[in-house]
């Protein structure tokens, strides 16, 4: 037999039809845990009976078309003693929040009645139920849905022409309670709109297709709460919820939407259900949240948690924190009241964003209480249809309120806050039954109407009320924002101000700075960080398990530190360059020693003055062939000396301007053969003179054979061939190209030719280095010989310069790496041949030019004669 008011499905379902009509899906589904939660207590409830004939609403007002609203009127402790519906008459618990927002509700339809524009013609009823705990809501749930004039609820397998005892259900006002509700009224696809019941699971509109809010969803408050911490730059903070939907839930989306934002959770921890301030549990929540050094801490609860957990952080003296605060216990009497709360620090949050609507105050002055301690009291109305009907009670059922006339209209302005989302919820049903029933013509149609079809116009309506829009998104969640509230003492009377507001579409925090008291000793932000900021260009390495945990370390020379990535020095491109402790690269210029250098000018004049000199001295050479001073010096061997010196010169050239394949090829072979001629000839004039003066009358077949077989033609073609095949194998095997060098110079890319340095290069400089020591070992061993002819100071001079450009040369490169290194070079080569120059012709010239006495047979006779004199007297 089924219970009175309830009638089970028609056999003909089946269990499995059964399933299927009450959860929207096919029998194979299995339904979330908190529907199947709903599912049992709904066949417990079946399977109970209620005592009295009729179990009306609380209160009601006849109207065409009813909106159920289901209030916490009275606060009923969380846990029963038996399996049976709260009797909330029962309960000495009054809520004055709640029933401020029920006195809404009815002001609302009272003033949508009196409307001529809305709902014309049209007057809205209503069931108001006290759903004091989770049995009552699931109770008064099913009281909306038991048809009009049955009383009972029928579990069929089509409910599109279901007619229940209201169109549509405004609460309830718990994520909890809401979750209940709306797992059951989704079947019906009854319209529930909830005016605070804000967890993020309520928007899957697969799972409750009909519940819709006009409070915004935790995850918009998650985003407000995850915007404050980042402009308040709080990086290091604790977080404690409720041990409920409300709490769970939030604290798992912001747990998330904070370590995506690199805010670190030094702390996690659900408040007790059902503990008092003595609970060493949450003694020792509190004490683990100050050994973690955090000055900010979350606070993701419901009222009742929140006010045990500030009495626990009061009587362990915890104070100058930052307490962070959610919509539901922020501008709650119930937390705010905790003696000694004041002492605590800083308490910041968020809250529902004000909504002011005229005559509600006036109202609550003129109007009586809601309903009298005597049974059959009438409720004070304005029409006949207007009364309250509470003559038929029974003790299951929650229809008493004999202590309502004693609650005065409530200050709470948490209440207020919310009495705006009861208000505007039922104008969205009140528009969307206007466009269903064909309003818009001036006269409303009095068609039969399912709730399932209200749903639709209610999904669909956007309309302005006292200048607030009011719409729902797909989800059925309000566009709305947040007030950033601000808890302000005198003493230790509390207050709050509004200090800023978190708006959506785009989200943005606004912040009125001006307004911040903060309860620091210098009224500072409060700093809540693991690690100070690393410097500019100081990447993170991470200490522990907390990215907020870091010890600071400088990116290096060429890697830069990207702002998107603190944890990593990024290198720059090859073309970019970057110092230490850099945030960004920086593009690297090209450089060669261009033309317009001025080094290169002035090096350009010394090398065109060289050359000019090279030719001076080989026509004045030319014009004096045949006088002693020419012939002493090399005689025609002179111009090919000369005429070297002057092709050295000239590769001199190909050092300047970019770099090319041709000059590339050119300079360094042509100098290095160049130079070779130069070298070979001084040591075959050198060798001769002490051959001539010293062996030939030592050995004199010996200097015969030399002279006879052309020796010295022979060693200078031979000494040249050596440099000549190196220089071939050089450019065969590693020739020298255009080259950019990025190594070198962190700054700046080198426009050079490459192959500098290679192995044939130093066996080239080698050789010529070899060609030198022996000048210098023949030139020495003609010390004593008659000064006309003794070359040793020359060469050893010239020698001496070529040593020193070269040590000076190489002893810049190991220290001095960029552009002017090939003007250091080049300068090193000039010199080098200037010394040649300066050296061995420079003294001869000016003998032709300046002392032509010394310049005559006569002359170099007379020093031969002494010469042989001295020799012959040792």
């Amino acid at each position: 037999m089924s219970p009175r008011g309830v009638v089970l499905a028609p056999p003909c379902c089946g269990n499995a039809a059964a399933k299927a009509a009450l959860w929207g899906t096919s029998s194979s589904a299995r339904p979330p845990a908190t529907m199947r939660a709903v599912l049992l207590l709904l066949l417990l409830l079946v399977a109970s009976r209620c005592r009295a004939p009729h179990c009306p609403a609380r209160f009601t007002r006849r109207g065409h078309y009813t909106v159920a609203g289901l209030f916490q009127i009275h606060v009923a402790p969380a846990a029963a003693a038996r399996p049976e519906v709260q009797q909330c008459d029962r309960v000495d618990t009054l809520s004055s929040h709640d029933y401020q927002l029920f006195r809404t509700m009815r002001f609302t339809i009272e003033e949508i009645n009196n409307s001529s524009s809305l709902l014309p013609n049209i007057t809205l009823g209503y069931e108001i139920y006290d759903a004091c705990s989770e049995s009552a809501n699931m109770y008064a749930t099913l009281g909306v849905l038991a048809q009009n004039m049955r009383r009972r609820v029928e579990m069929i397998s089509n409910f599109s022409h279901y007619q229940p005892r209201a169109l549509a259900v405004i609460g309830p006002h718990s994520s909890g309670f809401a979750l209940t509700s709306a797992a059951i009224l989704s079947i019906f696809l009854m319209p529930e709109i909830s005016y605070e019941a804000s967890t993020e699971i309520l928007s899957l509109k697969h799972t409750y297709p009909s519940f819709l809010r006009t409070i915004p969803s935790d995850s918009v408050q998650v985003e407000a709460m995850v915007f404050l911490m980042e402009d308040f730059r709080w990086n290091w903070v604790a977080m404690v919820g409720s041990d409920t939907d409300y709490g769970r839930k939030g604290m798992q989306t912001l747990y998330k939407a904070m370590t995506k934002r690199d805010i670190c959770v030094a702390y996690r921890g659900l408040i007790p259900a059902n503990k008092n301030a003595s609970s060493l549990e949450l003694k020792k929540m509190v004490r683990d949240i100050v050994g973690t050094k955090v000055n900010v801490t979350i606070i993701f609860s419901d009222r009742r948690s929140a006010r045990v957990f500030f009495e626990v952080v009061v009587q362990e003296n915890v104070t100058g924190k930052v307490w962070v605060g959610t919509e539901n216990w922020l501008l709650a009497p119930l937390v705010s009241d905790v003696p000694g709360i004041y002492q605590v620090g800083t308490v910041i949050g968020m809250s529902v964003k004000d909504g002011q609507f005229a005559g509600m105050r006036a109202s609550e002055n003129t109007q009586p209480a809601a309903c009298a301690s005597d049974l059959g009291a009438k409720w004070w109305d304005t029409g006949s249809n207007n009364h309250l009907n509470i003559s038929d009670t029974g003790p299951s059922c929650n229809q008493l309120c004999t202590q309502c006339h004693l609650l005065p209209p409530t200050s709470d302005p948490r209440a207020m806050k919310s009495s705006y989302n009861v208000y505007s919820a039922v104008y969205a049903v009140a528009h969307g039954l206007h466009s269903l029933l064909g309003c818009n013509s001036g006269a409303c149609r009095k068609d039969e109407v399912y709730p399932w079809q209200l749903l639709q116009k209610i999904k669909q309506v956007n309309f302005s009320l006292h200048k607030n829009w009011v719409y729902f998104d797909d989800n059925g969640d309000p566009i709305t924002g947040y007030d950033l509230i601000m808890w302000k003492w005198t003493g230790s009377a509390w207050s709050f101000d509004t200090i800023g507001s978190f708006s959506r579409n785009p989200n943005r925090l606004s912040i009125d700075w001006d307004r911040i008291v903060w309860h620091t000793e210098d009224n500072q932000v409060p700093a809540s960080i693991c690690s100070k900021p690393c410097e500019r260009g100081e990447k993170r390495t991470q200490v522990g398990i907390h990215r907020c945990c870091f010890d600071c370390e400088a990116c290096p020379a060429g890697t830069f530190l990207n702002r998107s990535d603190l944890y990593t020095c990024q290198s720059c491109k090859k073309s970019q360059w970057a110092p230490v402790h850099s945030e960004t690269c920086f593009e690297r210029h090209i450089e060669f020693l261009s033309w317009a250098e001025p080094v290169s000018w002035a090096l350009l004049t010394a090398i065109t003055l060289l050359m000019l000199l090279l030719m001076s001295t080989a026509i004045i050479f030319a014009l004096n062939t045949t006088t002693p001073v020419v012939k002493s010096a090399g005689g025609k061997m002179c111009f090919l000396m000369l005429g070297a010196l002057a092709c050295a010169s000239s590769s001199l050239y190909c050092h300047f301007g970019k770099p090319s394949w041709l000059t590339c090829q050119l300079r360094l072979p042509v100098f290095s053969i160049s130079f070779s001629i130069c070298l070979s000839c001084m040591a075959v004039r050198s060798f001769q003179i002490v051959c001539i003066f010293k062996l030939a009358a030592k050995w004199p077949a010996l200097y015969e054979t030399w002279m006879r077989h052309n020796g010295p033609n022979l060693f200078i073609g031979a000494s040249t061939a050596v440099q000549v095949m190196l220089s071939l194998a050089l450019l065969v095997t590693n020739p020298s190209v255009p080259h950019k060098d990025y190594e070198r110079v962190a700054e700046v890319i080198l426009f050079e030719c490459s192959q500098e340095n290679s192995v044939l290069v130093m066996f080239a400089v080698f050789y010529n280095v070899l060609l030198s020591v022996c000048c210098f070992v023949f030139s020495y061993m003609g010390t004593d010989l008659p000064k006309n002819y003794s070359e040793a100071k020359c060469i050893t001079f010239s020698l001496l310069i070529y040593f020193t450009c070269s040590i000076s040369y190489f002893t810049t490169y190991s220290i001095y790496q960029g552009k002017y290194l090939v003007a250091m070079n080049m300068l090193s080569l000039l010199c080098t041949l200037a010394g040649v120059f300066g050296g061995y012709f420079l003294p001869k010239g000016y003998i032709i030019l300046f002392r032509a006495d010394l310049n005559t047979t006569e002359y170099f006779q007379m020093a031969i004669q002494s010469y042989t004199t001295r020799r012959s007297s040792a």
